[in-house]
């Protein structure tokens, strides 16, 4: 089964995609399974992993509902808010949906790095640790230390790194993320999507050379078992279309894409993962 492990739906109306108020023209509009599906056609994807793209359980019920209308979507990943009270009592609702499958708090977005390390963010973990839900991380590598706190505290949360950290691939820096994500993924219960990175890079003049230091490491330290494929459409367009991005990725690898390792990346990990039948 080929699986893109990270992409988003929207619909502007509804009025929750606060962040989309000062996006570029080309995200300004609706993004729905129509405009996705010819795309996975034509790279033979069978099934995507939804992620959340607003801050809201509004947004999230959304998507559930678009997955049960779409059977190419094999996983739902929600957003709840990890400080209230109800927290366990709203993720067991939300676990009741078949195809939700875990939770993405915008951490990149909130003013405290240290938000994660908050008492009832604490206890929001422990309660997804013990839900066998997943966690995705939506940070940037300055995150990564608290990251690092979470996961050794909580080391049966399973959870994955969105976007490799969102590394300064533009700027060609590589420290001191290299070394950050390099402790992190010495916990085995740590995953990481080889995904969002055109977007790091220069939107105007990237190459797959740019981003081969960036995904190699990842790979180096994560393993061929631990990485997944995502296209991060539609962010994505702001850089590179949906078929640059599938390309880029395997650019970027070379000759170390065998077929056994390309059947993992590109599906066969985010199948275990997520838990896609």
């Amino acid at each position: 089964m080929r699986i893109d492990a990270h992409q988003h739906y929207w619909r502007v109306a509804r009025g929750d995609y606060g962040w989309l108020d000062h996006a570029p023209t080309i995200l300004r509009r609706d993004y729905l399974p129509n405009d996705l599906l010819p795309l996975l056609d034509e790279h033979e994807i069978e099934k995507s992993v939804l992620v959340q793209a607003a801050p809201t359980v509004a947004e999230t019920e959304f998507l559930l509902e678009l997955a049960e209308e779409d059977e190419r979507i094999g996983a739902v990943v929600g957003w709840l808010d990890m400080e209230a009270d109800n927290f366990g009592e709203q993720l067991d609702r939300l676990m009741a949906r078949p195809k939700f499958k875990g939770i993405r708090p915008m951490i990149q977005d909130l003013s405290d790095d240290e938000w994660m390390l908050r008492p009832a963010v604490q206890r929001a973990f422990a309660c997804v640790e013990e839900r066998g839900c997943t966690f995705d991380f939506l940070t940037f590598g300055r995150h990564l230390p608290h990251v690092l706190t979470v996961v050794e505290r909580f080391p049966n949360l399973r959870c994955v790194i969105d976007h490799i950290a969102k590394p300064s691939i533009k700027s060609g820096e590589l420290e001191p993320w290299r070394s950050r994500l390099s402790s992190v993924a010495e916990r085995p219960n740590v995953w990481c999507k080889l995904s969002g990175m055109v977007t790091e890079a220069d939107h105007d003049a990237w190459h797959p050379r740019d981003l081969r230091p960036y995904v190699m490491h990842a790979i180096d330290v994560f393993g061929w078992e631990r990485v997944m494929f995502g296209s991060d459409w539609p962010v994505c367009l702001l850089a590179a279309e949906y078929a640059q991005v599938v390309a880029a990725l395997r650019a970027a690898i070379g000759a170390d894409l065998t077929p056994e390792r390309e059947e993992r990346i590109f599906g066969a990990n985010a199948a275990q993962f997520y838990r896609i039948a």
